[in-house]
């Protein structure tokens, strides 16, 4: 299952702040050699002076202040480009050394603008776990510069320039058990974009002000695969700290045969009697768990400890390294 961890156009929508109406859409829609963010990067400019997101480590966000602040007067669109490259390159007075090239797109993005219902729209199927597309024309004689739906067709044109965007979902992560320890580690997935689903069978701990922009099931263990559609889970984390229901989870995970990643909270002693517990099950189970999960890093608090397993599980989606703690 596709996932897109540049998450940076969730993060956008979900923080895009209605007291500014006047601001301005930055895409990246070409790069070239070492840059610090990539096409399709996105960031939020405001007329006084305030942003949201970045696209570079801070050195071309002044220099794209002032290129906003023209696009707002003029209404228009446009397109500038930054060259990085060369030993003694002084960008704006800092020497940022990147060695590469990037082109922007900036365009109009206050409300009921073309850039804010493309994105609302694109934003809304991809967080519904379905994969969709954005076109940013950057350089045309013959259309209007700016962001488009992927539903709005646009004749070929030689003398334009544009890029397609494909956007599949955001990680779906879901935590089975709503314990206090389960607030960083929902926190840390918001905090990226994530889409996050939180399941208890105890009321008392699924709480949306302990939760917030998660998705909450008060729900039985053995109702999960009927409460959640674990098909559009990328990762799921069992930490319920009671034993029977995690149990109970791991053979709900078990039988659904998704999602790949599984991680269980706890030491090495507790998963060699859940593995017991769960018998035969734990064959469907072998190749797709970790435990204990989360990477090794010394973590010794909760907030720590929520890292570690963030980490892991975004490496793992990334296809990179990382701890192959699993059960035997």
């Amino acid at each position: 299952m596709e996932v897109r961890l540049d998450t940076s156009l969730d993060l956008l929508l979900e923080r895009s702040p209605a007291a500014y109406p006047s601001r301005v859409l930055a895409t990246v829609v070409a790069t070239a050699g070492s840059t610090y963010r990539k096409p399709g990067a996105r960031m939020l400019l405001m007329a006084d002076g305030s942003y949201i997101g970045l696209l570079s480590g801070g050195c071309l966000e002044s220099d794209l202040q002032i290129h906003a602040r023209e696009v707002l007067e003029s209404g228009a669109a446009r397109a500038v480009e930054y060259d990085t490259r060369g030993p003694d390159d002084t960008l704006f007075g800092v020497g940022a050394g990147c060695e590469g090239t990037m082109r922007v797109l900036l365009e109009p993005a206050g409300p009921n603008s073309p850039a804010e219902t493309a994105l609302a729209s694109a934003g809304g199927i991809s967080q519904r776990g379905d994969s969709t597309s954005l076109v940013m024309v950057h350089d045309s004689t013959q259309w209007r510069l700016g962001t488009y739906r992927a539903d709005e067709v646009l004749p070929a044109s030689e003398r334009s320039r544009a890029f397609v965007q494909t956007l599949s979902p955001p990680p779906h992560l879901l935590i089975c058990g709503a314990a206090p320890d389960a607030e960083p580690v929902v926190s840390t997935a918001r905090a990226l974009g994530w889409r996050v689903s939180v399941v208890d069978h105890r009321p008392a701990y699924v709480v949306a002000a302990r939760f917030a922009g998660a998705e909450l099931h008060v729900a039985h263990p053995k109702s999960l695969r009927s409460e959640v559609d674990l098909a559009r889970c990328h990762a799921a984390v069992v930490m319920s700290h009671h034993l029977p229901s995690d149990e109970i989870y791991l053979r709900e995970l078990a039988a659904a045969g998704t999602p790949a990643y599984v991680g269980l909270l706890g030491p090495k002693a507790r998963r060699r009697r859940l593995a017991q517990e769960l018998g035969t099950d734990m064959d469907l189970l072998n190749t797709r768990i970790r435990g204990p999960v989360g990477l090794d890093i010394g973590a010794m608090t909760p907030e720590g400890i929520a890292l570690s397993i963030i980490g892991q599980i975004h490496a793992w989606l990334a296809g990179r390294a990382y701890s192959e703690a699993v059960l035997t």
